[in-house]
């Protein structure tokens, strides 16, 4: 019995001791369980604590880099936006301008009135130098005639030397002396353009054309001033 006792008191303390190393593992690891957690915390609070100063430190250096740099002017305006009016009432200007330009450049321009006067004495002058025959004459004849239908308002068409000389015979505005000179002178254009024989000298036709007009002018010239007399009789 007793050495029953003595061996159950032996295996109680060894239970026992076992059971005090297995408490001991288990405080220790508790214990760096702690420790594992404390370290963390005092990570994170010093993180938290030294931010603070940190961010200060930042923001005393930007502070002072801003003191530092000088002061920024005012932007000023572009220019468009100064001179947006004139630039719109320029172009307007310019674009009035070549239209303008343009239509005076393109427009149909009026038709130069030459004198009948002019005309026949231009168209004489083309003749002068030409010998004078049949041809020269027919052109002459027919320059006379449409200059004295023209500047007389004569009836407008092709009429023979006979209807012609009727016709100026018969008109008041050229009178007798007038019309006698160029009928004379017409009938003498187609003696000479019909004659088979050589004429012994010859006609002067431009020459006497030219008279003929200068003639039928000054006729015109007083038949325009006996008009203003009238009126103001």
């Amino acid at each position: 019995m007793k050495g029953s006792s003595k061996f159950e008191i032996r295996n109680s303390n060894q239970e026992s001791g076992a059971k005090f190393d297995f408490g001991n593992a288990c405080f220790a690891s508790n214990l760096l369980r702690i420790s594992e957690f404390e370290f963390r915390v005092l990570t994170l609070a010093f993180i938290f604590l030294t931010f603070p100063a940190l961010a200060a430190t930042n923001i005393s250096a930007d502070d002072d880099l801003q003191k530092l740099r000088p002061p920024r002017a005012e932007i000023p305006p572009t220019f468009w936006e100064k001179y947006t009016l004139w630039v719109i009432f320029g172009s307007i200007v310019v674009f009035a301008l070549i239209g303008l330009i343009i239509w005076i450049a393109t427009r149909p321009k009026p038709p130069i009135i030459v004198p009948p006067e002019i005309r026949a004495k231009q168209a004489l002058d083309l003749l002068l130098t030409k010998p004078e025959d049949g041809y020269v004459l027919s052109q002459v004849s027919q320059i006379l005639r449409h200059y004295i239908a023209e500047s007389f308002a004569l009836p407008a068409g092709e009429m023979t030397t006979t209807e012609v000389c009727q016709m100026v015979g018969t008109h008041a505005g050229i009178g007798p002396e007038l019309a006698g000179g160029i009928s004379d002178f017409l009938r003498r254009c187609d003696e000479r353009k019909f004659t088979l024989s050589p004429p012994a000298a010859p006609l002067a036709a431009v020459a006497t054309a030219y008279k003929l007009v200068d003639a039928a002018q000054a006729r015109l010239a007083d038949l325009r001033r006996h008009a203003e007399q009238v009126p103001a009789a």
